[in-house]
């Protein structure tokens, strides 16, 4: 007479982990859908759009295929963007991470006023696009802050407009990004750092290390993994979100010398209202960040 069988675990109740793991699923449902909707929906578009011809949001489009592209690729002002992105990143990336690193550390140091000059560094994250460029424009202006103060030193022959000089015009720009970007990662870095207890330094000190070498050889190998981190978010927010600084402060002039990737995607959609165009060099664009960020992750090392 044959055996029954027993049950097998396919039949028998879920697990209590098992369970858990659905409730955490249920949990990130709205997260998903906000970023399939919001996120992942335009980035689909975008490709979309790339390839259809599309004069204005009001206009009839047509499919144009691969014409968007190659417009693109010969046109003069897209290669001016793009040398324009490339002398960006070259200058602000590692400055800013380099002098945001030391900064924290000085912070760390707890010197008089620290406190307070926390609050100062973090400021111009707290203020808005436009209080930046006024800023910008008050400094750089021709009647300016820095006019004002080449007068007073009597260098008035160094003096010129700034913002409208084709050779100091995205040295301006890339001014206020350091600026507005040294501040808010030496904040981070300063917090990273806090981790680290003083009685290391005291001790580095009284084996005769400075502040030189306790910097380098104490504090940048416990923020090196954070390091990564802040580069690629520095790298991204110059590559697509310098065009405000622009927008406001030049409209990629004189000629095309502030003329960065990300606002001649912003001015060919918006201005010019050739959303085919614009959403081709928007795909370049994407392209050339995510190489970006895979370069920067080898080139670091990070693991995530």
């Amino acid at each position: 007479m044959a055996h029954e069988l027993p049950l097998t675990t396919a039949h028998q109740p879920p697990s209590a982990s098992r369970r858990r793991q659905r409730g955490i699923t249920l949990f990130a449902v709205p997260a998903l859908v906000w970023y399939l909707f919001f996120l992942a929906g335009p980035l689909i578009a975008m490709f979309v759009i790339s390839g259809m011809s599309w004069p204005g949001m009001l206009a009839p489009r047509s499919w144009a295929g691969w014409g968007n592209f190659d417009t693109v690729l010969h046109d003069e002002l897209f290669w001016h963007a793009v040398r324009n992105s490339v002398i960006q990143l070259a200058i602000v990336l590692p400055i800013m991470i380099l002098c945001a690193f030391m900064t924290g550390y000085y912070l760390t140091l707890r010197p008089r006023g620290h406190r307070l000059l926390r609050i100062v560094l973090f400021t111009p994250a707290l203020i808005s696009a436009s209080a930046k460029a006024m800023l910008g424009y008050g400094v750089f202006a021709p009647n300016g802050l820095l006019n004002g103060l080449l007068g007073n030193l009597g260098l008035d022959s160094l003096a010129r407009p700034w913002l409208a000089d084709q050779g100091t015009a995205l040295a301006c720009v890339m001014g206020i990004d350091l600026w507005s970007g040294i501040g808010f990662t030496a904040v981070l870095f300063a917090a990273r750092l806090g981790s680290v207890p003083q009685e290391i330094y005291e001790a580095a000190e009284l084996d005769g290390c400075g502040h030189w070498r306790r910097m380098w050889r104490i504090a940048f190998p416990v923020v090196k993994d954070y390091v990564g981190v802040t580069t690629m978010l520095q790298f991204l927010w110059i590559l697509f979100a310098s065009a405000q600084n622009v927008l406001l402060l030049t409209q990629g002039g004189p000629g095309d010398a502030t003329t960065n990737l990300s606002f001649l995607v912003y001015n060919k959609a918006f201005v010019q209202s050739d959303l085919g165009y614009s959403q081709a060099a928007g795909v370049l664009l994407f392209l050339v960040g995510l190489l970006g960020m895979l370069g920067i992750r080898r080139a670091l090392r990070q693991s995530y």
